[in-house]
């Protein structure tokens, strides 16, 4: 049994759901518009202000995807409501970012620059004060495009686990070795 999927999805004020042929859910609200299709084997029906989920039977791809397709359409609602908000920190000696329209320039300790073409549907911007980690902020309405471009950013240089130099997401605990020893 799906907790995930059996939960309704509220639809405020300034939202307007749309479902069409072919279980094509589209969601407009005041920050944009998203849309998705959601299986076959998952029917979406729409009630007053909620969104109801419900599977055709109860094997276990569809359990599956009864889960997956409610959370799908809750974060299209949130996004287009509130959107989405990432920031990954730089951690390291001479590490640089800047943000040249839709191009994110990093400086990560590599021979070269490394010049990374965000999507048009994520606002990007760098921030670098003095004396303090430069700070590179995602904004957009699709979770899943954010989540994924941050993902990219990020394994560009990954943490690593002595001195944690890398890209890391602001508010992230690293776990550190210890490193060596010295002989007795």
């Amino acid at each position: 049994m799906s907790r995930i999927g059996n939960l309704p999805v509220d639809v405020p004020e300034k939202v307007d759901v749309s479902i069409g042929k072919n279980n094509l859910v589209k969601v407009k609200g005041p920050l944009g518009e998203l849309s998705q299709q959601v299986d076959p084997r998952i029917s979406v029906k729409q009630e007053d202000n909620q969104i109801i989920l419900s599977r055709s039977s109860d094997d276990n791809q569809s359990k599956a995807m009864h889960g997956l397709y409610r959370s799908l359409v809750n974060n299209m609602i949130e996004g287009v409501t509130k959107g989405y908000e990432i920031k990954q920190e730089l951690v390291g000696v001479g590490y640089r970012a800047e943000a040249k329209g839709q191009i994110l320039e990093l400086s990560l300790g590599f021979s070269h620059d490394i010049h990374f073409e965000i999507p048009s549907e994520v606002k990007v911007e760098a921030v670098t004060e003095r004396r303090r980690n430069p700070v590179v902020t995602l904004k957009s309405i699709d979770k899943q495009l954010i989540g994924q471009v941050a993902a990219k950013i990020r394994s560009f240089r990954k943490p690593e686990p002595y001195k944690g130099k890398g890209i890391k997401y602001v508010g992230e605990q690293l776990r550190k070795k210890a490193g060596k020893s010295a002989s007795v």
